[in-house]
């Protein structure tokens, strides 16, 4: 391998001639060999980089146009757009596992794009620290990347993916419309439901769960950029703070702002940890649901069998013909994870030291982890498991008709007590409910019929 000799405040580094980055990046590429190739700076915050690196050239131009000139604006521009495409990937080679503040990928950022950029022109114009972090610090550009990050995970991946099963969700309910089944509470049969009353249930937990995410996103929208080293913004020159939110909104559409108060910004979390609660609020309502349908799909004999979802794969190894719920599996494994991670972000978020957080990278780390695998997780049930549902209605018939729950419906006309009593004695005799409220003489047989409808329960 080919090395080039670049030089830092520490002194001199040798780097891979046909790397990006400079001296810094390769110290906390030697430094933290911990998670290598694994468990890397997450994509998303590399892209949101990108975004804010190109924002603040075109902020600093605007506010200090004797620093940042046309010419080093537009080579700053043109590298971030790169970055921004995911084309110079293979230049952040950092690990989360790094300097808390995540100074160590603000340089990455920065030593990549000055030299993308001085590739470009020509000539070497840019510094990574006088140019590309012009009126900047880590302290305020990490917590910057991570609100970007985390309201485009949300918006554009995680969000969508819902609203989708939504919508199967929706169709499937007019499409099992008059469909009646057996309630079931503590895992015991119940009064009657109808399939499409159930599958509502599920709808709407997931609707609620949008409202809940909508409504968390509001505050990532302020971003740190401006309050520099501790939240005073030294360095930054005045109107630099609006000026870059309203480039960074440009960028990505997103009503971005900056934060009112930046010693919050720098220091507090709690903007990720409210957002984290609501994603893990909808991992809770897909394990639910999950659970539900592979509950429903039991069997094929000897389980439920209310449902039938769609077989995809053998499921065993050494009993053939078997087919299990993986879908169901998958999601269920993956809302453990992210409720696993909500301890993480939380406990991360604590660790707000005086006037900076040194947890940022594991804090958002685990938030877009969540993100991305609960849309992509999502994704999959919907179309390898939730289109595909139907309902076995002979099943469901049956299921029904032999639930001693039924009884309730007699509750006008014998009594809670006589019901009960009529219940235990069908199960215990192994009879109907008819043939037990006669035989207690509570009701005559054509008085039974009269008043006893399962269908007209729900």
């Amino acid at each position: 391998m080919e090395y080039r000799i670049e030089h830092d405040s520490m002194g001199e580094m040798k780097v891979p001639a046909d790397r990006l980055w400079a001296a810094q990046t390769q110290r906390s590429h030697e430094n933290f060999e911990i998670g290598v190739g694994i468990e890397t700076m997450p994509k998303e915050i590399i892209r949101a980089f990108g975004v804010l690196k190109k924002a603040a050239a075109i902020a600093n131009n605007t506010v200090r146009p004797e620093k940042m000139t046309e010419e080093k604006m537009n080579a700053i521009k043109a590298a971030c757009d790169e970055v921004m495409a995911g084309t110079l990937d293979g230049h952040f080679p950092l690990v989360v596992w790094q300097t808390g503040s995540g100074t160590q990928s603000n340089m990455n950022t920065n030593e990549v794009i000055a030299n993308r950029g001085n590739q470009i022109l020509g000539q070497k114009l840019l510094h990574p620290n006088d140019d590309v972090n012009m009126s900047q610090s880590s302290n305020d550009t990490f917590p910057t990347a991570m609100h970007i990050a985390a309201v485009l995970a949300l918006e554009e991946k995680l969000l969508p993916a819902v609203r989708t099963l939504i919508s199967t969700f929706r169709r499937l309910e007019e499409e099992n419309e008059g469909i009646v089944k057996s309630g079931r509470t503590h895992l015991q049969d119940a009064t009657p439901i109808t399939f499409s009353q159930e599958i509502s249930g599920w709808r709407s937990s997931l609707e609620k769960d949008v409202e809940l995410i909508t409504r968390s996103i509001e505050p990532l929208y302020e971003l740190a950029l401006g309050g520099t080293a501790v939240g005073t913004g030294l360095n930054a020159p005045r109107g630099f703070a609006e000026a870059v939110a309203k480039e960074v909104s440009t960028i990505t559409g997103k009503p971005f702002k900056t934060a009112v108060n930046k010693f919050h910004a720098l220091t507090s979390k709690d903007e990720l940890v409210f957002a984290h609660g609501a994603i893990k609020a909808l991992a809770c309502d897909m394990m639910k649901i999950a659970n539900d349908v592979r509950w429903l799909a039991s069997g094929p004999r000897d389980g439920l069998g209310e449902i039938f979802i769609p077989e995809n794969e053998p499921g065993s190894s050494i009993m053939p013909g078997k087919v299990n719920p993986t879908q169901c599996e998958a999601v269920t494994m993956v809302a453990v994870q992210v409720m696993g991670n909500d301890v993480a972000v939380s406990m991360a978020a604590s660790q707000g030291n005086f006037e900076l957080n040194v947890f940022m990278p594991v804090c958002i780390y685990n938030f877009l982890q969540s993100a991305r695998l609960l849309a992509e997780a999502i994704v999959s049930f919907n179309k390898n498991c939730a289109v595909g549902i139907k309902a076995n209605k002979e099943k469901m018939h049956h299921n029904l008709h032999n639930s001693l729950m039924l009884v309730t419906a007699l509750n006008p006309y014998i009594g809670y007590e006589n019901a009960a009593k009529t219940a235990k004695k069908a199960f215990k005799d192994n009879i109907s409910l008819k043939e037990a409220c006669v035989e207690l003489g509570f009701l005559t047989a054509e008085k039974f019929d009269e008043v006893f409808h399962p269908e007209e329960m729900v």
